[in-house]
């Protein structure tokens, strides 16, 4: 099982602003568990916020007022009789706090106070920051569209909180039965796989920067030139060291082999070991055999853990295991034997 400080640092390389001086006391500190981690983190980062000031932008208000501005609205005025009491329904814009980044930060620290094992100091921390979201509304936390968030210059320094608010959200809030929140240990794999490849690319990004480390996009192979239809290939991690390539496929799964039951055998998952495959024979397209590829799984309690190397049409591609509960410089050592397959 994954170390509470290991997702710690993980997060710190998935986003390099946990690596800035007010976050670095976070290493000092003992977590219990991961919902006092992510209130440590916002505790830090929401308060540097509260400092620089919070975001503001134009909000769309529409009311019944007397002091005429913006559009006047004759057709909802005359619907709705305001005009009896000398009102108009206006249309207008109003520069305020209350727009979704911060709705989305007070949202998940009120789901932290109420519904995360945190410790009672976090807990406070926590309670004093919202009393700056007073003009700032709560959000219904599933029907955040995360997807339609865009940074920007004015708001670039939320990107981490509105992660780690996400991971939060995703990954540890549940819905009871009875529609009562609760939350989870540990995150969910669909949001520790996200996690997870952030943290693999950050690491080679900041231990090996003689590396050129990025999830590129790799171009089909074809002879005709025509690529209609085809589907575009983006690795996780692709590094670049002179004229060698080292492509890595980041799975975090509840198992790393598939059974076949007809012979009650073992194997690599197929469709993982075909896109390995897919991604180096289209990358090394004169056939130099520089390109290699890897499976680098995290490490399950399954009881065989790949360890493997192949050579397939002059090409090496290695299945690995990365074993998170392990301390963080037993982490270190198989990430340098990940780099050393280069």
């Amino acid at each position: 099982m994954i170390r509470i400080k290991n997702v710690y640092y993980m997060l710190a390389y998935a986003f390099q602003t946990l690596n800035e001086a007010e976050f670095r006391s976070i290493q000092a500190e003992e977590f219990k568990n991961l919902h006092d981690l992510m209130a440590a983190i916002l505790i830090r980062g929401i308060g540097n916020q509260i400092k620089r000031g919070l975001h503001r932008d134009y909000i769309g208000q529409t009311e019944a007022t007397s002091n005429l501005r913006g559009k006047i609205d004759v057709t909802n005025s005359i619907k709705q009789n305001t005009l009896l009491a000398r009102r108009m329904v206006c249309h207008y814009d109003q520069f305020s706090e209350n727009t979704p980044l911060n709705q989305i930060l007070k949202t998940t620290m009120l789901l932290l106070v109420r519904y995360g094992d945190v410790k009672e100091d976090n807990r406070k921390g926590l309670r004093k920051l919202t009393l700056f979201f007073q003009s700032v509304e709560t959000l219904h936390p599933h029907s955040i569209n995360w997807s339609a968030i865009i940074y920007h210059r004015n708001n670039a320094t939320y990107k981490m909180l509105i992660n780690i608010c996400q991971l939060v959200i995703k990954g540890l809030l549940l819905t009871t039965e009875t529609g009562k929140y609760k939350m989870k240990e540990y995150l969910d794999d669909q949001q520790m796989h996200r996690l997870y490849e952030k943290f693999i690319l950050g690491y080679f990004k900041k231990e090996y920067p003689h590396f050129s480390a990025n999830a590129s996009y790799i171009e089909w192979n074809v002879d005709d030139g025509m690529t209609d239809f085809l589907p575009a290939m983006k690795t996780d991690i692709t590094l670049i060291d002179g004229s060698k390539t080292l492509i890595i496929d980041a799975k975090y799964y509840g198992r790393t082999l598939q059974t076949n039951p007809l012979f009650n055998s073992k194997s690599i998952i197929s469709g993982n070991l075909y896109q390995i495959f897919t991604y180096v024979k289209n990358k090394d397209r004169d056939g130099s055999g520089n390109v290699s590829g890897v499976l680098l799984y995290a490490k399950t309690d399954e009881e065989i853990t790949p360890d493997n190397d192949y050579i397939i049409g002059g090409n090496r591609f290695s299945v690995k295991t990365l074993d998170l509960g392990a301390d963080w410089n037993s982490i270190v050592k198989q990430l340098s034997e990940v780099a050393a397959l280069m």
